[in-house]
């Protein structure tokens, strides 16, 4: 009656040993280290960079307890925070010894001390917020002057395609900073083309004068409106913060406005700093221009004459100078999707692109008119512009799908990939604050939040084996069991355990021991009405289960709720409160149920069983169940 079969015992075995294998990486803490990756694509991180890594450590005189290569970024582990520091800086001096022109990316870290093996079996530690482990803190400063000059850019583009479809002519459209110049030979045109911009752009404020010959209407931004795109540029950097740092898999980061023009980014417990400094300052933008191919332009390219007017001079990724025009035919605002691939033909690694209907046939038009002339595609990062490929146009490209490629690598494609997708910054962002931050409650409070913990499971297995007696003993053992699996669930899925996920991980507790709690009084009652004992086992559990599953089922829509709507330290309760009732549910009924029929199952001729004192109120007595 109270027995279960092998494989019903196999599942509780496999699921102690991964119980354990994935909660024992919590134990061994996290070690100071340094973290160096590349902070451009054509940099590479590898061997070479390693042993200069090493060589300048010992240089300083410092000794790292493990120097590793580990994908595309080197760790160095160390024994405290002040040898990390040093560390630090003798790096920095040996791969970086021109400040303004950074190849790498060295960073703060802490790095588990978890022993190979287990990493081996990907067992590791779970996240821990701000408020316990600490993480990296990044303060973000916005170019708002910068942001109203790329509007400014914008219009006047879009200027000159209003005073070309209107037939109005012009003699020139500069950008003068925040401003735009517009010159005209006659006073008629230039009230026509003024009057069109009043109409048109409500967001530009004009003034016209005479200049020498001819006649100026200069056109600037409203102070309004100014405000207005300076507030939209906070906003969508904003957003555009959001989905990188989604595409680095960061669990509850805080990404929060302070002030007019700063950006308050908090990565709680994430592993790659480096890579993660180096998303969030990168302000990749893709434009597509065209190349320059006048006479003055190919002397420019071989070093033998100025820039044209106009025109700007960039650098391929082989060191080649392409001369490109300053007009923007397209940027990354068009872009609706760009993923990594590899071209069909020459296998070579490429990005492909999706635009909009708006650059698509933006790109069409420019196709059809210009076959046989090279465009120019543009990767601006940290406001360096570099040539990623310029190909000659064949033929007309409609569609919406481009190809770019450039000698690019498939860890160089992806990661360029990843910028553009996560969407273009209205404006240049610049790092001003970065901290690796201890915890925010201090080791007191992480101590007390920990022993709530520990001081509550304590408090709860007592009393259960006071008052249960064996059966106590039992439900002990499933709660310690319970409390094993939902560490070793959060730290499987990477999850981030705050000081309210430690709140939830009390609360779990106190419920999880309430379905034994129901099991042990429905066994009591079986056996005051007069049951067998194993009678009594069978029968407690199998008409406890409706009960338990309602109560568990009715809490886990309240979490699910919780998990949906919150944010921040709300779902970061949710996540465990939710992972703790499935847990329970598997060690208060199933595991539990194991205990007992491994214990009693075997006995057939079963007197009495020892789940403490069985009260029968009609009679006034009490009876020892054991």
């Amino acid at each position: 009656m109270n027995r279960y079969p092998i494989w019903k015992y196999a599942i509780i075995v496999i699921a102690l040993v991964v119980g354990i294998l994935y909660t024992l990486p919590n134990f061994f803490g996290e070690a100071p280290a340094v973290q160096v990756s590349a902070a451009k694509v054509a940099v590479k991180v590898d061997s070479n960079t390693q042993a200069l890594v090493e060589e300048a450590l010992k240089t300083a005189g410092l000794t790292a307890d493990l120097v590793t290569l580990d994908g595309a970024s080197i760790k160095a582990r160390f024994g405290d925070t002040e040898t990390q520091l040093k560390a630090k800086d003798a790096i920095q001096k040996a791969l970086i010894p021109d400040a303004g022109n950074a190849g790498y990316v060295v960073a703060l870290n802490l790095l588990s001390r978890s022993p190979t093996w287990l990493t081996a079996l990907h067992a590791f530690p779970m996240y821990l917020g701000l408020d316990l482990r600490g993480g990296v803190h990044f303060m973000l400063q916005v170019d708002m002057q910068a942001a109203l000059t790329k509007r400014a850019e914008s219009l006047a583009g879009d200027i000159r395609t209003s005073l070309r479809e209107k037939n109005v002519r012009h003699s020139g459209i500069n950008r003068n900073g925040q401003t735009i110049e517009v010159r005209f030979r006659d006073t008629a045109t230039l009230a026509t083309a003024k009057a069109l911009i009043q109409d048109q752009f409500a967001d530009l404020q004009t003034v016209d004068a005479a200049d020498g010959t001819e006649f100026k209407l200069t056109a600037s931004i409203k102070p309004e409106a100014a405000r207005r795109v300076q507030d939209q540029s906070l906003k969508q950097n904003i957003t555009t913060l959001h989905n990188r740092i989604n595409e680095l898999g960061v669990a509850e980061p805080v990404i929060q406005q302070q002030g007019l023009d700063r950006i308050v980014v908090q990565l709680p417990g994430v592993q790659d700093t480096a890579k993660a400094k180096d998303i969030l300052g990168r302000t990749a933008t893709l434009e597509v221009r065209m190349v320059d191919e006048s006479g003055e332009a190919r002397a420019a390219e071989s070093g033998t004459g100025a820039v044209p007017f106009g025109a700007e001079r960039f650098l391929e990724r082989s060191g080649q100078p392409v001369i490109v025009k300053k007009q923007v035919i397209l940027t990354g605002e068009n872009l609706t999707d760009a993923q990594p691939g590899f071209d069909s033909q020459t296998q070579e690694a490429v990005v492909n692109l999706t635009l909009d209907a708006k650059g698509a046939r933006i790109f069409r038009d420019v196709t059809r008119e210009s076959i046989g002339k090279r465009m120019a595609i543009v990767l601006f990062e940290k406001g360096k512009g570099e040539v990623v490929t310029a190909p000659v146009i064949r033929s007309e490209i409609s569609g919406g799908r481009v190809q770019i490629s450039g000698r690019m690598t498939a860890m160089e494609a992806t990661d360029t990939a990843l910028l553009l997708r996560a969407g273009s910054l209205a404006a240049p962002m610049e790092i001003i604050e970065e901290t690796t931050i201890g915890p925010s409650l201090g080791a007191e409070n992480i101590a007390k939040g920990f022993h709530s913990v520990t001081w509550g499971f304590a408090a709860v297995a007592v009393f259960m084996c006071l008052y249960y007696m064996l059966f106590g003993v039992f439900s002990s053992v499933a709660l310690a069991v319970n409390l094993l699996l939902l560490v070793a669930v959060l730290s499987m899925l990477q999850a981030t355990l705050t000081l309210p996920g430690m709140a939830a991980m009390a609360l779990v507790l106190g419920m999880a021991i309430d379905a034994n709690v129901l099991i042990n009084e429905r066994v009591r009652e079986e056996l005051r009405n007069g049951a067998s004992a194993q009678a009594a086992i069978h029968a407690g559990y199998d008409r406890a289960w409706a009960t338990i599953l309602d109560s568990n089922v009715t809490t886990l829509i309240a979490g699910l709720a919780l998990l949906t709507f919150g944010s921040g330290p709300v779902r970061g309760f949710a996540v465990v409160h939710v992972l703790g009732i499935l847990t329970s549910m598997f060690s208060g009924v199933f595991f539990s149920r194991g205990l007992v029929n491994l214990w009693y199952g075997r006995q057939n001729k079963l007197k009495s069983v020892s789940i403490g004192t069985v009260w029968r109120p009609e009679s006034g007595t009490q009876v020892k169940s054991n």
